[in-house]
């Protein structure tokens, strides 16, 4: 039998001018899938739009993300808090590491397959946070795991 669950705001931080929030999720499934399945028309991971859309601080708010271990994971800002959702382009690049996306894989709680739906993607996190402002000496930065830490592992061919 499934267990059910929920996705819940955990918290919202208000950051730049007060616009945009980053909205942390506590990310679980009721059955109908916590996840968006291709990158939203503006999504921050793609390399095709511009960027400085969001501010640097809501970039520096969410590294967390991407650091080892981590239960946190990257939400769809589309969604927003209303309805809660991870985004598709997190869990493509950079949830490899993210013990929580890692738990509800394995449970079966992601809703796939997931696509990039032909878009480019930044490689990880922390390219997508310098090429959007972030300074790549910023020390949210120092723990984020992705595909530039040496000692990372080849990818899996999908």
């Amino acid at each position: 039998m499934r267990r059910k669950r929920s996705t819940r705001v955990e918290n919202i931080r208000h950051c730049g001018d007060g616009e945009h929030a980053v909205v942390s999720l506590l990310s679980a499934s009721d059955g109908k899938g916590w996840n968006r399945r291709e990158p939203c028309e503006q999504c921050p991971w793609r390399k095709d739009l511009p960027t400085g859309t969001f501010p640097a601080e809501a970039f520096r708010i969410s590294a967390n993300t991407a650091y080892d271990a981590s239960f946190n994971t990257f939400a769809c800002h589309m969604h927003g808090s209303e309805k809660p959702s991870t985004c598709a382009s997190f869990l493509l690049q950079n949830a490899d590491n993210n013990l929580g996306v890692r738990i509800a894989a394995m449970r079966g709680d992601i809703k796939r397959p997931i696509t990039d739906g032909g878009f480019p993607l930044y490689d990880d996190y922390r390219a997508m946070a310098i090429a959007n402002g972030v300074s790549p000496d910023d020390e949210a930065l120092t723990l984020c795991r992705g595909n530039h830490d040496s000692y990372r592992r080849p990818r899996r061919k999908r």
